[in-house]
């Protein structure tokens, strides 16, 4: 990967990656080096040919914890100026991460409060274990979410929703993450979720890896424009993917009954 790296642990098969936030005796609190190494290898695998990436899987070491948040020592150290700087990093990591051009799937285990949660927030979907929990307990110390969380979790689950979550910052469990809709599915063990992850990335990369990269970013830049204005951007994407040989290969392959063979491009 041309970088070492001390907090995040990285693997690969298949062009599925997965991420592992490697600092269980701090259960992976997120500082500073964690959200730098992060962005590291986000900018490494985002000009990578989809033959090398497909998709991304970010999950926690250790049963306890997801991301359990923010460095609480390193928060305590901030002053106003520091504390700016200190958002803006979380923010632009999550935000490469939102604007990847592969799937990212969250596999929870565990706490996923504060900067974990926003992490997971800012995957595609979630997938979590049946010990999971979810919060954003900013108030709890004074705060309020800095890395998205006042952004992404009305999006996520409705706006009055967002409020009392924020508000309160109470931990809910992975089954009211669920009805919620803040999670896709939830699992019995990590073991289950991580393997199920991975079969939904297979099914995935069964389609055309274009079409897929096309369909994230016009989802995200489509959300909150007027209908009008979304459908045009729409149809515009739509049009621009009759440029590449994975609309003639998938169009003339259910033709010919057969499978298709995407290159992604």
């Amino acid at each position: 990967m041309g970088h070492e790296y001390n907090h995040i642990k990285l693997t690969t098969e298949n062009a599925l990656w997965t991420l592992t936030i490697n600092r269980p005796s701090a259960l992976n609190a997120l500082n500073g080096d964690v959200l730098d190494e992060m962005g590291q290898f986000l900018r490494q695998i985002s000009e990578m040919e989809f033959e090398h990436c497909r998709g991304l899987i970010i999950t926690g070491e250790g049963p306890k914890a997801f991301v359990a948040g923010a460095d609480i020592k390193e928060l305590n150290a901030l002053d106003e100026a520091a504390a700016q700087v200190f958002a803006k990093k979380g923010q632009t990591v999550f935000q490469e991460l939102n604007l990847l051009k592969v799937p990212v799937i969250a596999a929870v285990n565990g706490f996923a409060l504060g900067g974990g949660c926003e992490l997971a927030l800012a995957c595609d979907f979630i997938y979590a274990s049946k010990n999971a929990k979810f919060g954003l307990p900013e108030v709890s110390l004074g705060l309020i979410p800095g890395f998205g969380g006042t952004v992404r979790m009305a999006r996520a689950v409705g706006i009055r929703k967002a409020r009392e979550l924020v508000y309160t910052g109470e931990m809910i469990s992975a089954d009211e993450a669920y009805r919620l809709g803040l999670v896709s599915r939830v699992f019995e063990t990590a073991e289950d979720m991580v393997t199920e992850a991975k079969k939904k990335m297979e099914l995935i990369f069964s389609r055309g890896p274009l079409a897929v990269s096309c369909a994230k970013r016009t989802i995200n830049r489509v959300y909150d424009m007027d209908i009008d204005s979304a459908l045009k951007h729409e149809a515009d994407n739509f049009s621009k993917l009759f440029q590449s040989d994975d609309v003639r290969e998938g169009t003339q392959a259910f033709i010919e009954s057969r499978k298709p063979v995407f290159k992604g491009n």
